[in-house]
This record gives C-alpha cells, structure tokens and sequence, in this order.
C-alpha cells in the first residue's frame, strides 16, 4: 500500500507541475481548472494520509507558478499568498465554525473570485511607481510598463499616501476576449483559450502597444500594505480605495453567519454567467483584521479565508450535423451542429471540432450524444461523447467540400487545407479578411455584400474592389444611390491605411496585427518586406521560425506579388510612417559606420527617426554626426576630413535619454 500512495503521489507531483508550468509561465492549458483542482486535492488527501511522503518539489509546497524569464524580479514586500479551495457547502460551513472557535463574532466578506491574473500596484507619495505580477508569491515579474496600458489603473491617487501596495486581478471583458479570439481564427493563428490565458499572455507582452490593444481591465480586492493611514477591516479597506479611485471587486457583501455566506455564494452562482467577465468561484474572508491576526496562517495559506469554486457548467447535445468550414488559408474546420442547449446563460447550438486529429480522437460522430461546456464560460467546446449512437467516426473528405480540389495535410501541423488559390470559399475568406475592421477597415463592405459582389463578377480578387464602379453597384439588389455612394468612398478612403492594416490584410498565415506591425516597424516599406531573409525575419524580436518562414514563403508567391503590384498602382499606401516621440533630432542627418556593441544597424536608424532625424547611407557636409562602431571603414576617414563630430554608440543613446 505504501508503494501504490507512493507511486501515485510520485505521478500527481509530475502531473500537477506539468499543467501548473503550462498556466502560470506558458499562458495556455490543457486541462480545466477543475479538472486541476481534483487532481490537486487527490494530492493533498495522499500527503496528509502519508507525510513522510512529501516532496520538496510537491505543488502543495508553493504559494504558486514561477517568474517568467522575460522580465524583470521583483521581490514582493508582502507576500501575495494564495487560498485555500473549497468545493463544497459542507466544507463552508466547516469553514466558518473553525473560524468561530477561535474568534468572537466575525463578521465575513463575500465576494466574487475573478478569474485572471493576479497583480501587485505599489505607489508611492500617491503616484504609480512599480507593477508585478504575482509569480510565486514571493517573487513575481515587473510589468510596470503593461500595467499603465490598462485604463482602470490610476497613475496618481487624491491623497499623497507614503506607501500603498494594492492587489488586484487583471481580467479580460469577455467581450473583448470574443473579438480576439474571432481575429486569431481569422488569422489562422492558435486561439487562446479562456480569458485567463488570454489575459495573462495580454499582460506579458514584451511590447506594451500590443497589451494595449488588448484592452485588459482590473478588480482591486486587497490592501497588502499601507503607510499614513489605519485601516481596521477588509470592507473597510475596499470603501477607502473606492474613494482613491480604484475599481474595487464588485458586490462585495458583509454577512455574519454560515447561511448568509452560503446565501451570497449562490446568489453570485446564479448570476455568474450574465456578469461581463469570468468569475470561477466566490472569495469568503474574515472582515476584522485583528481577527485575521488571530486566525494566523497554514504553511500555504491564510486560516481566515477560503475560494467556493465553481464546477463547470456541462450540457449533452446530439449531433445533428458536422459542417465543414474552409477558410482564408484553406484550412477546413469541422464544426459540430447540435440540438439548442442553455448552457453558460446562453443558447449554443454549434461547437468547433477543431480539425479531423480531434474528430478521431474523440470518436465523433453524426447521431451520438456529446457534452458540451463553454471554455472560460464563453467558447462552447466539444469534452466527449457520452453515448456512441453511430457506428463509427466521422469520415473527413479527401476533398476540399466547396471546389473538389484534393485536401493536404503537411506533418507539423493538424489542420487539413485546401490547396487551391481559385476555391470560392478561400476567395470569399480573403476579401472579408481584407475588408474587416482590423485591416483595411472598409465600412460597408460585409460578407453578404462580399458575396454578391463575388457572385456578380464584380470582383474576382480584393485588388478588384478598387475598380468597383458606382453603375456596377447599382445593378445589384439592396443597393440605392447613397449607399452605393458610401461604400465607394469608404473603399477610397481605405488606401490611406497605415502599412501595418495593409500587410494584415493580406491574410499571410500566422501574421496578425501586432506581428504585421513588427514587420513594418522593422523594415519600413512593402518592398522591404517583401526582399527580407528569414534571417532577418528572425532578427524581430518575437518573430519564431513558423513566421518567418510564412512571410517569407507566401510574399514570394505569383498570386500574392501580383496582388501587391495592383493595390500599389491603385494609390494604397505602401510606406511605413513611424510614430515619432519628439524633434530632438530635427534637421540632423546621422551616419552608422561599423559594428555597433548592442544596436543593429535597423535598429539605431529608428531610433533616429522616431526623434525626427534622418538617417543616411554616406557622409556630406550636411551630415551631422556619424556613429561609429567596431571595424569602421572609409565613412569615419571621410568625417574625419570634413570635421563631422563622430560619436559612439553610448553617446548616441544618451542623446536619447
């Protein structure tokens, strides 16, 4: 017996390390966070059944994940501990009669556990001076820069405090998450899967443009630590930071008894899925923090509070059909069409099957009864068959189901694609990916237009709305004089799109938004772009061999350059304007000559071109300082003569500061 509990503890260890590693530092999981929770407390119950047993690298030994590379430590003055989780009414109750043998009449907060990432505000004399994120409780990351992106974070405070640290929770509206999640489809990128993934990934961006695109928001539950003012309570604590202007966590209530708490729990369960972001439990505390004190702490976690956690709501359909979507890059997406079932406040009727690897690994099929949940409450996502009705799996057609073209499969990836650049459904895909709000942004111009458009002879390619006449469009249904009017100037008005809209536009696999805007804060212009190695593709920080390798492959292609060519000579923007940070360098021409220590050459002509300056290839007399580095050659001789100040790169950049 003792072999087996060690052997299986050894296992849950490996286990609950693994996904712990894949949530906290990777962004993404692959199990559900209850399905995490049960493993974890099958941990819990072995170690306390078993002690001598207890590994030093056992989950249950942490506060939480790790510090991730990319940034910054920070050390956390007080440490952002975890909860303990409960799962069970039984186990509140227990909850609040342990905490009633210790204290007199406590007093509890309830309110909702928001499912995101946790974080740490700290200011000091009233300004925001240092954000991180929570890591392993002791030691988390500095992510300053990020968190200014987030709107509902205050930059000052009405009262000039000596020291506050706050904590919070970085979420993403689920709104937004939908948004996001619909772009990366569209991209043909891996979509995150629930909001906390996404909000985490959001926030952990090396470029806070990109987190700010995101539009992340914050619930304020905790004071960590203050100086200059006397807090008693919990709720208290929350009332003050309201009246700092934090956005504090909502429906916060104060109860006084085991059924009053269990009373709130259910009454925030039942809201939970018409609330605008994801909650996955609800959060119990003593109020008095002189209690708290008395209560103390477990080796993990605090005595005075516990997290209620929510199982995820699962609903069984049949699967009445299994369609099959092709898309922009051609890749074919099965999708699973089932009886309207209510599941997370709303009625789903259709599921996406990902790809035919998941078709087979799941046994699916046309007849059998599926359950089916929402992932983080939003996404309906196929679990599992729970009863086999058909004989055997669905059949993935060799064929492309719209034009018949043969399907591919390459071995490093799961999607099945269509090859064919003439399918209909691939043309169709494209010109709505160009026309969407994110690239060419063409008001007007939807799918059902698209299509007429398409079925018309209109446009064969989306270099053909640019020779769209107002005559053609009045010969099609629905449209009248003013709107036909309109989408004409909205189609005009779109080749004033920045580079970075036009490049996202052309639906390069694996390329969304802020990697097209990479691509054009690296090299500039189109043809630039397009001439670039996938070497200096890989140059681009956050660039990976699969994009490089997308840009490179697909701007290479007959179909893609011709496409260019035409939207060039219909007048669309094709250069990049930088966004420029001041003039300090205005009417200044620099000159790179030799290796720089840390700079690449790209790299140190952006610099001098977002202060306004330019930079040049040779040395003139209207050059006004040439930057020297390693092996410098016949431009430092020539400057030399000429008396040009010649700098180096340490003196270059503080000329930045």
């Amino acid at each position: 017996m003792k072999n087996d509990a060690k052997k299986r503890i050894d296992e849950l260890v490996q286990l609950l390390n693994y996904h712990s590693r894949l949530y906290y530092v990777e962004n993404r999981n692959e199990i559900s966070d209850y399905e995490y929770d049960a493993l974890q407390q099958e941990l819990k119950r072995l170690e306390a059944q078993n002690p001598q047993l207890v590994r030093p690298d056992s989950p249950t030994q942490r506060v939480g994940g790790e510090a991730a590379d990319q940034f910054e430590k920070v050390s956390h003055s007080v440490q952002m501990g975890s909860i303990q989780d409960v799962f069970s009414f039984g186990e509140v109750k227990d909850f609040v009669f342990n905490v009633k043998k210790t204290v007199e009449n406590p007093a509890f907060v309830v309110e909702p556990k928001i499912d995101g990432l946790s974080v740490s505000l700290e200011y000091l004399n009233g300004s925001f001076a240092l954000g991180s994120t929570r890591g392993d409780g002791f030691v988390g990351e500095n992510v300053t820069a990020n968190l200014k992106t987030v709107k509902a974070i205050p930059m000052s405070l009405p009262e000039q405090l000596e020291l506050l640290e706050v904590r919070g929770e970085i979420f993403m509206p689920k709104d937004v998450f939908e948004s996001l999640v619909a772009e990366q489809r569209e991209n043909d990128e891996q979509p995150f899967k629930n909001p906390r993934n996404a909000a985490a990934g959001s926030l952990r961006q090396k470029n806070p443009t990109v987190t700010a695109q995101r539009r992340l928001d914050i619930f304020v539950f905790n004071v960590q630590h203050i100086q200059g003012k006397s807090l008693d309570s919990h709720k208290q604590s929350l009332d003050y930071l309201k009246t700092l202007g934090f956005k504090t966590i909502p429906s916060y209530t104060l109860v006084h008894t085991a059924d009053e708490v269990i009373e709130c729990i259910e009454k925030i369960g039942e809201n939970r899925f018409e609330l605008p972001f994801d909650i996955d439990g609800v959060v119990v505390k003593v109020d008095d923090f002189e209690q708290r004190e008395l209560l103390g702490y477990t080796a993990k976690t605090p005595k005075w509070s516990v997290a209620y956690k929510f199982p995820p709501e699962e609903k069984q359909a049949v699967v009445e059909d299994i369609e099959l979507n092709v898309g922009r890059t051609g890749a074919v997406t099965p999708v699973a069409v089932f009886n309207p079932v209510l599941l997370a406040g709303t009625m789903v009727s259709r599921a996406t099957l990902h790809n035919r690897d998941f078709i087979r690994e799941k046994n699916v099929n046309i007849g059998d009864v599926i359950t089916v949940r929402k992932a983080g409450d939003i996404i309906p996502e196929v679990v599992s068959v729970n009863e086999k009705r058909s004989d055997s799996c669905f059949k993935f057609p060799d064929a492309c189901p719209v034009c018949g073209a043969k399907l591919i499969k390459s071995e490093d990836e799961a999607a099945v694609r269509c090859p064919n650049d003439e399918c209909p459904a691939k043309i169709f895909s494209q010109i709505t990916h160009f026309a969407s709000r994110g690239a060419m942004d063409i008001d007007g111009l939807g799918p059902a237009i698209v299509q007429a458009l398409l079925d018309s002879g209109v446009i064969k390619s989306a270099a053909d709305l640019y020779t769209i006449k107002i005559e053609q469009l009045l010969e099609l249904e629905n449209f009248k004089e003013k709107s036909a009017s309109n989408l004409i100037n909205a189609i005009e008005n779109s080749k004033a799109q920045p580079l970075d809209r036009v490049v996202f536009a052309l639906g390069i696999r694996n390329i969304g938004q802020s990697s097209a805007k990479l691509l054009c804060d690296k090299f500039g212009s189109i043809e630039r772009i397009m001439e670039a190695s996938e070497e200096e593709l890989l140059e681009i920080d956050g660039f990976g061999e699969i994009m490089a390798n997308s840009v490179v492959r697909e701007l290479n292609e007959p179909k893609m350059k011709e496409l260019i060519r035409r939207l060039k000579e219909y007048g669309v923007r094709m250069e990049y304007q930088k966004a420029q940070i001041d003039n300090r360098f205005e009417g200044k021409t620099f000159v790179l000559t030799g290796t720089l220590p840390t700079l690449k050459r790209d790299e140190a002509k952006a610099i001098i071109e977002r202060f306004g300056g330019k930079a040049s290839g040779s040395v003139s007399k209207k050059t006004s300082y040439v930057i020297a580095g390693e092996n410098a050659g016949s431009k430092l001789d020539k400057a030399s003569q000429l008396g040009i100040e010649i700098i180096d790169e340490q003196q270059f950049l503080k000329m930045t500061e």
